[in-house]
């Protein structure tokens, strides 16, 4: 439960990153899906720099190859979420809270799978 938690707190510095750095793209006249990209490299940057220090212990690997492991299983999460977000937007009655909720349920569906893939694969204990 202590990893669940410590991942749910980074995966808010996280959207936070995310958020910050997909706006100032924006800002600067990039289109959304190529900002988004920008933006969820520097988010899967800084949780993994967070997480590999306080939430999972680090592998016997190199931290490059660490970090490809850790983007490769976060980006499986950021479909997830991305499939359920439009899910919900098709199926949810249509209302000013309707993005807010399928917001919701795509980063509960990526969250589940970010941590199972960081906890069973990325930073398995082999011992």
């Amino acid at each position: 439960m202590q990893r669940l938690s410590r991942f749910i707190v980074v995966g808010v510095i996280g959207f936070i990153i995310d958020a910050a750095v997909l706006y100032a793209m924006l800002a600067l006249s990039v289109n959304h899906f190529a900002g988004r990209l920008v933006s969820f490299l520097f988010a899967v940057l800084t949780t993994w720099r967070i997480n590999r220090r306080y939430t999972f212990e680090p592998r016997d690997q190199s931290a490059l190859t660490e970090f490809g492991r850790y983007l490769v299983a976060m980006s499986g999460g950021a479909i997830v979420n991305f499939i359920a977000y439009s899910v919900a937007m098709m199926l949810l009655s249509k209302s000013w809270l309707t993005p807010a909720l399928a917001v919701g349920i795509g980063s509960l569906a990526g969250l589940t799978v970010n941590f199972a893939a960081a906890n069973f694969w990325v930073y398995r204990d082999d011992r």
